[in-house]
């Protein structure tokens, strides 16, 4: 299960690792509705970048800087009061369906052309990367908005990364993706709850 780590560098691994836990807390600090996210996130695919970009796994490399990227809005956007109130825990409107069909649909076209322009197109696990991609970048976008329809994308994303990754020989960020999914889960469930309740005050 873990044999495919003999042919990594040590740092490589404890840089995974790192990544993982930090991944972890992020999401956890998520379903908790804990501003905490965005800075535990924000080392997480920082690390993550690094990593994806020396193994030459551009789809996840995209997602990761997108998520840093996001994470810096989301930040803004969780912190951000009106009349001396955060913003809330809401449904998707209209327009957050429209941005997040556009959201989709770019990123499958962006996706498809860098992986054509440095000639990765060759595996199903590119067509792979691909969806997950677009669908990993909506629910980035929903959670920077924070709307509960972004856990839905969240553990359709992360039920798909759990045998891609294996596949691709990343074990521990595997197993990050399954426990993901269950957070996610809960995560839903969580929001949910807390959903129709007075908007949180200063």
């Amino acid at each position: 299960m873990f044999e495919q780590y003999s042919q990594y560098e040590t740092f490589d691994i404890i840089l995974e690792i790192t990544a993982v836990i930090f991944g972890l807390l992020s999401v956890w600090y998520s379903k908790n509705n804990n501003i905490l996210v965005y800075p535990t996130g924000m080392i997480s695919t920082s690390i993550f970048i690094y990593l994806l970009y020396k193994w030459v796994l551009l789809g996840d490399m995209i997602i990761n800087a997108y998520y840093f990227v996001m994470s810096i809005y989301g930040w803004y956007v969780w912190t951000r009061k009106e009349n001396n109130i955060y913003t809330p825990i809401s449904v998707m409107e209209a327009k957050e369906k429209k941005a997040s069909i556009f959201i989709f649909i770019f990123s499958i076209i962006f996706v498809y052309f860098v992986y054509i322009y440095f000639d990765k197109w060759d595996s199903i696990t590119a067509y792979i990367d691909n969806i997950t991609t677009a669908i990993f970048f909506v629910g980035m976008w929903l959670m920077a908005k924070r709307k509960i329809e972004s856990w839905i994308f969240w553990i359709i994303g992360d039920i798909i990364s759990v045998p891609l990754y294996f596949y691709k020989g990343l074990t521990f960020t595997s197993l990050q993706y399954l426990i993901f999914t269950l957070i996610a889960i809960a995560g839903y469930y969580s929001w949910k709850k807390i959903l129709n309740k007075p908007p949180q005050t200063a």
